[in-house]
């Protein structure tokens, strides 16, 4: 006698057991990739492709390079800060130079809202230039806006891949209330929170300003050199004083 399997079997016998077991599973995948919590299932699920390496003379610097690479989780970033910034409501988002501008612009498109570049003094014409800032790790620098960017009252979002000491945020924070501009949040997709920017930007007078993060270091696990999904051959630091 012919055995008789289950994937031969219409699917109005199989077993309710069976197949309810299949659809909340699968609901319970779709419901896990709408868990837009900080440190939540879509925030694992981006950290998981993540790396870290040392670079810059820094022991784990964080390469969002890692889930640029797959599609259907950099989609995954941008519906995270969509969906947020949806409901909250900017006039206009402003990214930093230079990863900034890797982010803004997608969520600026899906939000139908103008997308303004902060970016260093010397690479933009007809800009405003803000005070010299302390970078996140070492120099200084001075970041510049478009003028005519942002009009009294409006309701600006600012976006970067990372925060660490919240140097360069606060030069961010300063230009767009320069312009009469509020500043509705700092948002970002790693929150260092052992360097607690939050502190630097309170004693800069910025405490009206909410920073906002996707998820912080301690998910961010995927160590670049020890990946045997990521080439690394031959690698060295060789990246320039950050």
């Amino acid at each position: 006698l012919q055995s008789v399997t289950e994937k031969n079997i219409p699917a109005s016998h199989v077993p309710p057991s069976r197949t309810n077991e299949h659809i909340e599973g699968n609901m319970s995948a779709k419901e896990e990739l709408k868990d837009y919590s900080q440190n939540g299932a879509v925030a694992k699920k981006i950290a998981s492709v993540t790396p870290y390496f040392p670079f810059k003379g820094i022991e784990r610097f964080y390469d969002i390079g890692g889930f640029l690479k797959h599609p259907e989780i950099f989609q995954l970033v941008v519906d995270v800060f969509v969906a947020r910034y949806k409901s909250i409501g900017v006039d206009s988002i402003a990214g930093f130079d230079a990863r900034g501008f890797i982010l803004g612009p997608p969520i600026a498109l899906a939000l139908k809202k103008p997308f303004i570049m902060l970016r260093k003094k010397g690479k933009m014409p007809n800009s405003i230039s803000g005070k010299e800032y302390g970078k996140e790790y070492a120099g200084k620098d001075v970041l510049t806006i478009p003028r005519g960017s942002v009009k009294k009252g409006d309701r600006v979002l600012l976006i970067d891949d990372l925060v660490a000491t919240g140097g360069t945020l606060s030069a961010g924070i300063e230009l767009v209330k320069k312009l009469g501009g509020v500043v509705v949040e700092c948002s970002c997709i790693v929150e260092l929170k052992f360097l607690n920017a939050r502190k630097k930007l309170d004693g800069l007078g910025h405490k009206d300003v909410p920073i906002w993060a996707l998820m912080d270091e301690s998910i961010l696990t995927l160590d670049g050199l020890k990946s045997k999904d990521i080439d690394t051959t031959d690698y060295k630091d060789d990246g320039e004083a950050h």
